[in-house]
């Protein structure tokens, strides 16, 4: 009864750790590898082991890093005046106002383009993708000024 109990007892031990350990297998046909917890045939490698692996855990969120808060400004830091710093930022906003406004008449002109070979073209041809791309260009670039835009304070 000791005995029965005792290798139930080192069974299930064993359980936990092969359970931790992940295998890539190479898939029979020759497409992407198949990974997997248990071994499927003879030519899986073991690539995680949690004998091997060491896990750490990740940092809290909205917490500074450790060395953040330890390292104050150097005294001879050059500092910048409130109002000169204000004046830049406003200006930095004029700038991106005046990048957005460029932008969305870009993006107009070439969304007029597209329609236009649209209608010369039609809609499947191969030749409309330069078109395409280019609206899809100024689309993203628009989001990225907006983000900056709303980034300021």
């Amino acid at each position: 009864m000791t005995r029965s109990v005792l290798a139930l007892f080192v069974a299930t031990l064993a359980l936990p750790v092969a359970a931790q350990t992940i295998y890539k297998c190479p898939d029979a046909n020759g497409g992407s590898p198949v990974i997997s917890n248990s071994r499927l045939d003879k030519n899986c490698k073991a690539v995680v082991n949690s004998e091997t692996t060491t896990v750490v855990p990740a940092p809290k969120v909205g917490a500074k890093p450790a060395g953040a808060a330890a390292t104050p400004t150097p005294a001879g830091f050059p500092k910048v005046q409130d109002d000169t710093q204000k004046a830049r930022d406003g200006d930095r906003k004029r700038i991106l106002e005046q990048e957005l406004a460029t932008e969305q008449r870009n993006l107009e002109q070439a969304k007029r383009e597209l329609a236009e070979q649209e209608r010369t073209l039609g809609d499947k041809s191969e030749r409309l993708l330069p078109y395409r791309d280019s609206v899809g260009q100024h689309e993203r670039n628009i989001q990225a000024i907006q983000k900056e835009l709303g980034n300021l304070k």
